[in-house]
């Protein structure tokens, strides 16, 4: 055997060594067992990079040839099963090199001409993210046009709006569901401007200085997808910075953190709302558990683990952050304690966004056309709750303005309207005209159009307001949005 073949008793840099590193080494610092996932951007990149080489003279037509063969082979193999990681090759990299050497002999080793490791892997979790990120995006659509429906069905359904978690003023269902879409719009935005920086090619700046060879790093980023907005190729311009850099990682991981504090409020909310002391809306069953004690109970455990999974993800954060604080240039080992944050806020943030979207919107019957499950509305629930409150106080407030009060006398006497209703146990619309008149006698006949919950609604007509008209132009605006963005996906 030799000292630098690259199988189970040795590694590609071992020449140098005079000692096998131990076992316990091994696995501690060995990564292959979870970026294995990268399999697919990292032969993505090493293909990329083989066809520079061969088109810039570096690398012969043969020995180019035979790469894409092994590969190909490569890919079958692992698709199918097949492929052996071992342990003592530390990475996916050095798997799938030592692979193809065994496959195709030196052209397998020519293929490391002009990289190193460290702005390989760079470029693979950069690809492998960069898709990822387009996956998220279908989803946050998908939860968005679930929302978007639910909305459209309740645009009439009439909610306490709370602030303190007190009854405050009447708005629509939907205009409610309306404020999570803005939510989850600017999540998504977020998601397309971390894609621009993600999609920045490393490959190229080998281990930290560049290399001597007579590459063309522009050309892998053509083949790679790595472009601007305009499709022009994006490099990354500094090899130290290339090598080292992980802020896109942490960006999305903050991104990721905020998408799940959105959803996370939702899940308060649902909890909340589908509770015997709210009951404004049902969860299908397949999205609760019961108790294994209390017969009667209906569990609402999909909201309530997004709200503790939120925790995981923004620990995730703060562990990324803590990586890169004191590292000094360039690359450090302490960067493969990048991935299994990232790879574990991916999965969360995809299975949650998946599960929420199926639990809003339900299913529907590819025969009958028939939906069931989905979120269940409480319509009777919901108005009863927002009749409790004096939520047209305000209304009233505003009706004494028009009729010629200053706004903060017209608080202060529907105060002691609100506060005589309550001694009597009545809602303001409840009151006589007379009583009303009592408080200031500018009030007349009309007022009770002002006091009713449907006139609140429709009296909130400004722009961003929960009146039906302006919901129906908030709804349309966010469909044509989601179709467009929908047809880029």
């Amino acid at each position: 055997m030799t000292t630098n073949s690259l199988d189970q008793k040795s590694q590609a840099w071992s020449g140098l060594f005079t000692e096998p590193m131990s076992e316990l080494v091994q696995r501690y610092t060995a990564s292959v067992f979870f970026d294995q996932r990268l399999w697919k951007a990292d032969i993505q990149g090493s293909l990329a990079h083989a066809q520079m080489l061969f088109e810039c003279g570096i690398l012969s037509a043969e020995d180019f040839a035979s790469i894409q063969r092994g590969m190909a082979l490569i890919t079958e193999e692992i698709e199918g099963g097949h492929f052996e990681w071992k342990l003592a090759l530390e990475d996916v990299h050095l798997n799938i090199e030592a692979r193809l050497t065994q496959l195709v002999g030196d052209a397998g080793k020519r293929l490391h001409t002009a990289r190193s490791r460290n702005d390989q892997v760079a470029t693979d979790v950069r690809l492998w993210l960069s898709a990822e990120i387009d996956l998220i995006l279908l989803l946050l659509n998908d939860l968005q046009a679930a929302l978007l429906a639910l909305a459209e069905k309740n645009i009439d359904v009439i909610l306490p709006g709370f602030t303190h978690l007190q009854v405050a003023q009447p708005v629509s269902f939907a205009h409610h569901l309306l404020a999570y879409i803005e939510m989850f719009s600017r999540d998504a935005q977020r998601m397309q401007e971390i894609k621009a920086r993600t999609n920045c090619l490393p490959l190229g700046s080998a281990a930290l200085a560049g290399t001597s060879y007579p590459i063309n790093r522009l050309r892998v980023a053509e083949l790679l997808g790595m472009v601007n907005a305009l499709g022009e190729p994006q490099v990354c311009q500094n090899s130290l910075d290339a090598v080292s850099d992980r802020d896109f990682a942490i960006e999305f991981t903050s991104a990721c953190s905020l998408l799940m504090v959105h959803i996370s409020r939702m899940s308060e909310e649902l909890v909340l709302w589908m509770s015997q002391n709210f009951a404004f809306i049902q969860i299908a069953d397949r999205f609760t558990t019961g108790s294994s004690i209390m017969p009667q109970k209906k569990n609402p455990d999909v909201p309530e683990l997004a709200r503790g999974k939120t925790g995981r993800v923004v620990g995730h954060l703060m562990g990324l952050l803590m990586l890169m604080k004191a590292q000094p240039l360039a690359y450090n080992k302490d960067n493969q304690e990048d991935k299994e944050p990232l790879f574990d806020t991916v999965d969360t943030v995809k299975d949650t966004l998946r599960i929420f979207a199926q639990m809003i919107a339900g299913e529907k019957d590819p025969i009958t056309g028939v939906e069931s499950g989905g979120l269940r509305v409480q319509k009777e629930a919901m108005q009863t709750a927002a009749l409790k409150g004096y939520a047209t106080a305000t209304d009233l407030a505003d009706y004494l303005v028009k009729k010629g009060l200053p706004f903060r006398d017209a608080h202060e006497t529907v105060a002691l309207a609100v506060k005589q209703s309550m001694k009597q146990g009545k809602a303001l619309s409840d009151l006589t005209l007379q009583e009303l008149q009592s408080f200031h006698p500018s009030i007349e006949a009309d007022v009770y159009a002002v006091l009713s919950l449907e006139g609140s609604l429709h009296s909130r007509m400004s722009l961003g307001g929960t009146a039906p008209d302006q919901i129906k132009s908030q709804i349309q605006r966010h469909a044509l949005r989601l179709q467009k963005e929908s047809a880029c996906l």
